[in-house]
C-alpha cells in the first residue's frame, strides 16, 4: 500500500502504534493507513467498549461518596469522580482532573502520514487518582476532544506523540487509595478549535458524558 512503508517507518522511529480515522458528521469513513494492519489498534479507540466505565458495577462504587453524574459540566481544573472498568478484571473508582487542553502544531502530526495534513493536534492533559483503592495497575483511561459546544471533531486518533502528548498507563503501584499519575489524550481537528474534554466510557456516560471546558 502507498502509506504502509511510511507508517511502518514512523512506528520504528517513535516506537508507537499509530492510527487515524477521518470522518464527516462524527462518523468514521476512512483509515489513514489504507492497510488491515493499520486498523489493529482499534480497541484503543475512545469510542470502543473496552476499556469502559461501568457505573452499574457494585464494585465500582466509590468509598464514601457518589460518582459525578452523567452530563455534568466542569471547568478545566475541576475534579470528577468516575466509575471505571478496564478489560475484564480491573474495576474501581477514579478521580480525573483535566489540567489543560493545549493546542499543538500541524507539524506534530507528521508521524500519522499524509492523511493528517491540515490537522491541528490538541493535548488533553489530566491527573488520574485511585479513589476506591482497587488494583488498577496498568489500566488506561482516555478522554475525547470535542469542539466548543460539544460537537465532534470529525477525527479519531489512536496513539500518542512522545514528548508532546504521552499517553501513560497507570503505574504498577496504582493499587491503593490516593495513588495517582498524569497522562495525556491526543485529539485533532481540521476545523474549529478543540475546547472540550469528554469522558464517554460506559453506557451511562457514552450518551451523556462528563465534560470539561475552559
Amino acid at each position: 500500500m502507498t502509506h504502509r512503508g511510511r507508517i511502518a517507518s514512523a512506528v520504528a522511529l517513535t516506537t508507537l502504534t499509530l492510527g487515524l480515522t477521518a470522518c464527516n458528521a462524527g462518523e468514521d469513513t476512512s483509515s489513514a493507513q489504507d492497510s488491515p494492519s493499520a486498523s489493529a489498534p482499534a480497541s484503543s479507540d475512545p469510542g470502543s467498549k473496552s476499556p469502559s466505565a461501568d457505573p452499574s458495577d457494585d464494585d465500582a462504587a466509590p468509598a464514601g461518596g457518589d460518582v459525578t453524574a452523567p452530563g455534568t459540566k466542569l471547568k478545566i481544573g475541576d475534579r470528577a469522580v468516575l466509575p471505571f472498568k478496564y478489560g475484564t478484571d480491573k474495576k474501581g473508582t477514579v478521580a480525573v482532573t483535566v489540567t489543560a487542553i493545549e493546542k499543538g502544531a500541524e507539524a506534530d502530526m507528521a508521524a500519522f502520514g499524509s492523511k493528517a495534513k491540515g490537522m491541528t493536534p490538541y493535548y488533553i492533559r489530566m491527573k488520574v487518582e485511585n479513589i476506591g483503592g482497587t488494583d488498577l495497575s496498568y489500566a488506561s483511561l482516555r478522554l475525547r476532544g470535542k469542539l466548543e459546544g460539544g460537537g465532534p471533531t470529525g477525527v479519531i486518533l489512536v496513539g500518542d506523540l512522545p514528548g508532546k502528548c504521552d499517553s501513560e498507563t497507570a503505574p504498577r503501584d496504582f493499587t491503593t487509595k490516593g495513588a495517582s499519575y498524569e497522562t495525556c489524550s491526543l485529539s485533532a481537528t481540521k476545523t474549529d478549535p478543540i475546547a472540550v474534554a469528554s469522558f464517554e466510557e460506559g453506557d451511562a456516560y457514552s450518551s451523556n458524558p462528563v465534560v470539561w471546558t475552559s
